[in-house]
């Protein structure tokens, strides 16, 4: 095939080195995705106190959700105006979920004194 049917179909080795570089990506982020859920394995069996372990939890796993969300639902490479749709969804929903927990907690269920 020529050079001009290359750029005319649009599939050249540019295509074929770009997909390859990102499934290298994807593939790299799913090793190190790995070797954080051992790594928050590993913490809870560790003798720490409390407060240091549901911290470090909580940090390891926010990294593994931005990995998730930026590289696996593909928003790194979407228009920014998607990834504050995404957030703003992500801000209400934990909003909700605060309230419902704050609304039906267990000091909200005893009955009132009398």
């Amino acid at each position: 095939m020529s050079a001009s049917s290359h750029a005319a179909s649009g599939h050249g080795h540019d295509d074929h080195a770009h997909e390859s570089s990102k499934f290298q990506i994807y593939v790299q982020i799913a090793m190190l995705l790995a070797v954080i859920t051992g790594i928050e394995i590993v913490c809870v069996y560790l003798p720490f106190a409390k407060w240091i372990l549901v911290t470090t939890l909580v940090v390891l796993s926010t990294v593994k959700f931005m990995f998730v969300i930026f590289y696996f639902m593909h928003l790194r490479w979407d228009k920014p105006f998607c990834t504050i749709l995404f957030f703003i969804g992500l801000i209400l929903a934990a909003g909700t979920m605060w309230g419902l927990l704050s609304l039906f907690s267990a000091q909200a269920s005893l009955p009132l004194p009398t």
